[in-house]
């Protein structure tokens, strides 16, 4: 029977690859900022869709979402974690949190499944995945046809975000052919990492969705830096949320005055050779729109190319294990062994 890794890891091979002389030579592309209502993914996934809409309304093709946006992003939640212990009460918020998260596939893809192909339009979202026991910060790649086209996990997870998110491996580290180019994905600080960037551009990524929750001004930096580097159209879109979009007995350590703004969007859409194309977005949740000239590329890459005529693979080479890492394998455990019978 098919794991959910197993289903997660075999998507992307499903795509059909589209040639470079088939492309589209433009789409509309839209992010939503929006927050989640943590720990009511029903409420949460009700918002989405009607900001889907409303960006389907008026054109977009696709559709980028925030990182963890079904399931919830936690800011300011220590799940009584201190070095070396664990409390009773933040067991129970990671087991409430946990039940707050998404299965894969599960009815949250369905209906998202089901919105795509209504609207006719690629969505990219974040959620978090839960998988037995353990939880991944992940983003769902959904195509027009209404398929869950590609699912890739963080596989990276930030600071005291390791303690609730387990870690992704090269299987899910997809880049999705379309008829406008490939469309990939990295979530947050993976944007930080230099060879997962090296990895995604060698697998010819051109459109760069980058879900997140950091709201800092260095992140419109990053961005920039990104489109550059890649020479690629990237699409961030990050949260808006408030403390009041958390349960009264959830207690945030910015404070617990309603208004408080917890994270503050900075949703953006840049050019290939970084230039704001829409964004940043702040205070407020919304839409933002940019009709991309997708030949903009080529000419982008005419004077850099970071994986073609501006490496130096006789210098610099990067491998990737792109194989599922698996803790029991198949055939690999003998029955009546495991109690030491001979």
């Amino acid at each position: 029977m098919e794991s959910r890794h197993d289903r997660a890891a075999s998507l992307s091979a499903e795509c059909t690859p589209v040639l470079a002389g088939q492309r589209r030579p433009e789409i509309v592309a839209a992010v939503v900022q929006v927050g989640s209502v943590l720990f009511e993914t029903g409420k949460t996934l009700e918002k989405a869709q009607a900001l889907i809409r409303e960006a389907a309304s008026l054109k977009a093709e696709l559709i980028v979402l925030p990182e963890a946006l079904l399931g919830g992003y936690p800011k300011g939640l220590d799940f009584g974690a201190p070095v070396g212990s664990r409390s009773p009460a933040g067991r129970e918020a990671f087991r409430r949190y946990w039940a707050a998260a998404i299965d894969v596939p599960g009815h949250e893809t369905e209906t998202l499944g089901a919105l795509s192909s209504d609207l006719g339009c690629h969505i990219v979202t974040g959620a978090v995945e839960r998988n037995g026991g353990t939880l991944f910060c992940s983003a769902l790649f959904f195509s027009p046809e209404g398929k869950l086209t590609g699912v890739h996990r963080k596989i990276m997870p930030t600071a005291a975000e390791r303690l609730i998110w387990g870690f992704g491996d090269g299987s899910t580290m997809p880049v999705i052919p379309t008829s406008f180019g490939p469309l990939g994905a990295a979530i947050c600080w993976e944007n930080y990492m230099p060879l997962f960037r090296t990895a995604m551009y060698a697998k010819g990524v051109e459109l760069w969705c980058a879900p997140t929750v950091d709201d800092r001004d260095v992140w419109q930096m990053t961005m920039r830096h990104v489109a550059l580097e890649g020479r690629c159209f990237v699409l961030s879109a990050c949260q808006f949320m408030l403390r009041s979009d958390c349960p009264a007995d959830v207690h945030p350590i910015q404070g617990d005055e309603p208004s408080t703004v917890l994270i503050d969007g900075g949703s953006v859409i840049v050019s290939p050779l970084g230039e704001l194309l829409a964004g940043p977005l702040r205070g407020t949740e919304g839409v933002l729109v940019a009709r991309l000239d997708l030949n903009d590329i080529p000419r982008a890459r005419f004077d850099f190319d970071p994986v073609g005529h501006y490496a130096r693979p006789d210098l610099f080479s990067l491998v990737v294990n792109d194989r599922p890492q698996q803790v029991v394998k198949e055939g690999s455990v003998t029955p009546g062994r495991l109690n030491g019978a001979s």
